[in-house]
């Protein structure tokens, strides 16, 4: 609720303001942008809503000053600070010296098309922009602290996703609110344990909690994340898992499965999450029904774009069909190059032994083993790295999700332990053999720079003596029927 005289009190100042600043105006239901040549100034509407309660000035003044401090986490070039608006004979101004009318965000305006949905529709967003975005996102939930202050937990996650379904109906038809309905009802029973254990494990985190891709820009400096949840601290005290589904789903309903599992990827690759994958899918249909009730509520042209959101809902209540493939092949042959192409084609999980086996050494996936003395390569690291690249298959395809294996695989024992974790779980198997004559092997691990693997021309020596051919019998993939999920 707000008064109409204060709306439109603030209306005329921030009109008047924009004509003293020459600039241009944006409006959202619940502020004002002013967008000069170089800069951006943020007024908050006085308005309580549901959501929101901007409608006193120390309220707005409040909540100027959280939207810098979050937001500089994920975008510290971009929030320069708080703004006074003051009268003036002129008109309004910014910091000028007469009565405080209100307050405002002041930040450095970035260029138009810098938005990662900008960049996508015009087709220049690239897989390295991708990447950055999944180290930044790892990076920051990383050093993000947990939560002791019960926000997050298992009657909220229900209530908020049946919410968002609520303010999302009217676009969906009778059948699909009936069928979104019981499956969110379901999920939510089935995942309540697992929630509570990541609750109690600190994953719930004060993260972003807006991360759909208009909050997230390209610029030469780096990419960055912007206009994070500053007005609901339950809205942002959110498990991470939550938060990288945002983007997720953003991706895939903008069409761009690809990007959407690229990402997904790289952000495990880096936080060894995967603990988290049996509550993503919630997180996804959730997301895109909080999504679709936004476009809703704009209105105007945001119908095709508000049902593309319900359909994107509607699309991961449908589990893949699951299957396990492995790779096969010595260091430099393509194993990780063509992985990559399968689990954006296929919407796959890659599980890396080069990134696995160096978290069970306790190093990042960049980190140098050789400066820290550790032979990442003996016989026990190598039963270690693929005992643990078996748990982390299962734990996968039994969340719901195809599985590549990017690990050499030179061994028949170690390749027919992989065939039978399928076999228990009934999933296809079928293995990805990857080849390369001698000197393109050492050439390519020459030319190695920013990979996990540490693999070198004698190590490939070495694992050249070992490699066991695949066996006839190993070249077709097997079929299984699918159990139901």
């Amino acid at each position: 609720m707000h008064t109409a005289d204060s709306l439109n009190t603030s209306r005329a100042l921030v009109m008047g303001l924009a004509r003293s600043l020459n600039a241009e105006l944006i409006e959202t239901h619940i502020s004002w942008v002013l967008l000069t040549a170089d800069l951006a100034y943020k007024v908050k509407k006085p308005v309580k809503l549901p959501f929101v309660d901007y409608a006193t000035l120390e309220a707005r003044r409040h909540f100027c000053e959280e939207e810098v401090r979050l937001n500089r986490r994920l975008a510290p070039g971009l929030y320069l600070g708080v703004a006074h608006i003051a009268d003036s004979p002129g008109g309004p101004q910014i910091d000028g010296p007469g009565t405080l009318l209100d307050y405002a965000v002041r930040m450095r305006r970035f260029p138009r098309g810098a938005l990662f949905s900008e960049k996508l529709a015009a087709g220049r967003l690239h897989s390295s922009d991708v990447d950055a975005l999944a180290a930044l996102l790892a990076d920051f939930h990383a050093r993000a602290n947990p939560t002791a202050n019960g926000f997050a937990n298992c009657k909220r996650r229900r209530a908020v996703a049946l919410a968002a379904l609520d303010g999302a109906a009217p676009l969906a038809r009778p059948d699909e609110q009936v069928a979104l309905k019981t499956w969110l009802e379901a999920k939510a029973s089935v995942l309540a344990p697992a929630w509570a254990r990541r609750l109690d494990g600190g994953f719930v985190r004060q993260c972003h909690g807006d991360l759909h891709l208009d909050n997230v820009i390209a610029l030469p400096t780096g990419v960055a994340a912007f206009d994070c949840i500053e007005f609901d601290p339950s809205l942002r005290w959110i498990d991470v898992i939550d938060d990288i589904a945002f983007p997720v789903m953003d991706f895939s309903a903008r069409g761009r499965s690809d990007f959407a599992f690229r990402l997904l990827n790289a952000w495990l690759d880096r936080t060894g999450d995967h603990a988290g994958l049996p509550m993503l899918r919630f997180s996804v249909v959730y997301r895109a029904l909080v999504r679709a009730q936004v476009a809703h509520l704009r209105g105007g042209n945001s119908g095709v774009c508000a049902r593309r959101y319900i359909e994107t809902a509607i699309a991961w209540t449908k589990a893949p069909q699951r299957r396990l493939v492995i790779t096969h092949g010595l260091p430099g042959s393509g194993k990780t190059f063509e992985s990559q192409r399968l689990l954006e084609r296929e919407g796959a999980i890659r599980i890396r032994s080069d990134v696995e086996r160096k978290r069970l050494f306790g190093l990042d996936m960049l980190e140098d083993s050789r400066a820290k003395g550790l032979d990442l390569y003996t016989e026990d690291a190598t039963a270690r790295a693929y005992d643990r690249l078996f748990e982390l298959a299962r734990g996968t395809l039994q969340a719901g999700y195809p599985v590549v294996l990017d690990a050499a695989f030179l061994r028949r024992s170690e390749r027919d332990a992989a065939r039978e974790l399928a076999r228990e779980l009934k999933v296809p198997f079928s293995i990805l053999a990857c080849e390369a004559p001698p000197e393109v092997l050492r050439a390519r691990l020459m030319a190695r720079r920013d990979d996990a693997s540490e693999a070198d021309a004698a190590v490939l020596d070495h694992l050249r003596t070992s490699v066991e051919p695949l066996g006839a019998d190993e070249c077709e993939r097997d079929a299984a029927p699918q159990p139901a999920l």
